[in-house]
């Protein structure tokens, strides 16, 4: 049998020394119990160098878990550290054997009562693994232990700093479920740490294919409640709104009607709040027909409010709903994305008006080729000078074509293209220049027989 040592080379196989290893381990455990630790000690490491030499990596394995062991045994943990950084460093020392030391150690330390002495054998076993791969999984789960022991003391940095040292995506020999728990601990961590980029790296390291697995919606939950905290923070709206409607459709909560109409609630809430384009538009429509909304007729009208071609009275809007979505009701509790108490509450609701007046401009346009600013600022509630910034922004994005006539005070407006015009056109355009291309290729070929032509000609003129 050949085995690889931790410098790479092939061992192979010279002695057994399985026997004498199940002799002596026994009796070293009997003398370091008898206070004689030292020389337990001692004679397995000589036995070490032998199982080493003689390349019987099973034994030697036994052994090296035997010596932190008894040391462990009468909780001599500084022995013990010593002993297995000693270990570690031995030439020739088989990856095997480190591996299963490194294993026993890191069960030590759940045992083990006082903290310093915690913290300064997981040092130990950091120090041993670093640059290891063959230990990678043993160092990221002794390191995962040191950030737990800091954020406990209220270090929530270093615990940060101390977990971003793993590059666990690039664990190989880790199971794939144990990943994506360190990568949301990473997430869970920057968040606290209010560090926002590094956050959104992370969460890139992780495909949202895995949460297709049924049995991984606790980790599927965890994720999408991470993000809508990064993209909340950055007022990502639509993101949010994605966020909740995975969340929605996640098997746990849509089985659960309460939970279901609480996620909802929060998706069209954001949905609302995000700027108009295709596919916002779109995820209304798919919304809208959600037979759960049913159960919560102000959102069901908050919807179709936004979908109807018609402008919407800010006054009156806020008469019927306001309540409802500010304050809830014993039918339907408020979520917190309006509520004037929570953070960024009064804010939100901020948006919602300015997308209430956005969606008024639109309607506007569709409906008139020519307004004067005046008019146009009268059915908007807003002075004319407030009616102009809206105007710019829309006009800015392309969500609407506009002029702005300032002397006559008139505003015009161009209708946009419906989707199919824009298709016809682009059929249009695809032909010409179809039947331009074969206009040129048939005068190209028409070219070339004449070219040939005149040589051949010239060519009969020469043999006349």
């Amino acid at each position: 049998m050949a085995i690889s040592s931790a410098e790479g080379r092939i061992i192979k196989m010279e002695v057994d020394y399985s026997d004498a290893v199940a002799k002596q381990i026994p009796k070293s455990a009997e003398m370091a119990r008898a206070g004689q630790l030292n020389e337990a000690v001692d004679e397995l490491l000589a036995l070490e160098k032998l199982t080493r030499q003689g390349g019987d990596a099973i034994s030697s394995g036994h052994v090296l878990v035997a010596i932190v062991k008894i040391c462990a045994d009468v909780k001599n943990f500084d022995k013990m550290s010593e002993m297995m950084v000693l270990l570690s460093k031995r030439r020739s020392q088989f990856k095997q054997a480190v591996t299963s030391m490194v294993q026993e150690v890191c069960r030590t330390v759940e045992t083990v009562p006082d903290r310093a002495m915690q913290l300064k054998i997981i040092e130990a076993i950091r120090s041993v693994t670093e640059g290891k791969i063959y230990v990678e999984v043993e160092r990221a789960r002794i390191t995962y232990k040191l950030s737990q022991m800091l954020e406990a003391e209220g270090k929530v940095k270093e615990a940060a700093e101390v977990l971003q040292e793993l590059q666990i995506e690039t664990y190989g020999s880790m199971d794939r479920r144990e990943k994506i728990e360190l990568l949301l601990e990473q997430m869970r961590l920057c968040l606290n740490n209010k560090d926002y980029i590094r956050t959104q790296i992370i969460s890139r390291k992780i495909s949202v294919r895995f949460f297709e697995d049924a049995a991984q919606q606790d980790l599927k939950l965890k994720y999408y409640k991470l993000m809508i905290l990064l993209d909340e923070h950055d007022e990502k709206f639509l993101n949010v709104s994605r966020h909740y409607n995975a969340i929605y459709k996640t098997k746990q909560i849509f089985e659960n009607l309460p939970d279901a109409l609480q996620a909802l609630q929060c998706m069209i809430s954001y949905l609302v709040l995000a700027p108009f384009d295709n596919e916002q538009s779109d995820l209304l429509h798919r919304v809208k027909e959600d037979k759960n909304l049913d159960h919560m007729l102000p959102y069901k009208k908050l919807v179709k409010s936004f979908l109807t071609n018609e402008i919407i009275q800010w006054s009156k809007f806020v008469a019927e709903l306001e309540k409802d979505l500010r304050q809830g009701s014993k039918e339907l509790p408020a979520v917190y994305v309006f509520k004037p108490e929570v953070d960024g509450g009064p804010a939100r609701w901020e948006h919602l008006r300015q997308r209430v007046i956005e969606h008024n401009i639109r309607i506007m346009a569709m409906y008139y080729s020519r307004v004067s600013l005046t008019r146009l600022a009268q059915l908007l509630s807003l002075t004319p000078l407030e009616s102009e910034e809206y105007i710019g922004k829309l006009v800015t994005k392309k969500t609407i074509f506009a002029r702005i006539d300032r002397p006559d005070g008139v505003i015009v407006f161009r209708p946009q293209k419906n989707v199919n015009a824009v298709l016809d056109d682009w059929a249009g355009n695809v032909a010409k220049l179809m039947q331009m291309i074969n206009q040129t290729t048939h005068l190209i070929n028409k070219e070339e027989m004449v070219h040939g032509m005149e040589h051949v000609v010239a060519a009969g003129a020469d043999k006349d």
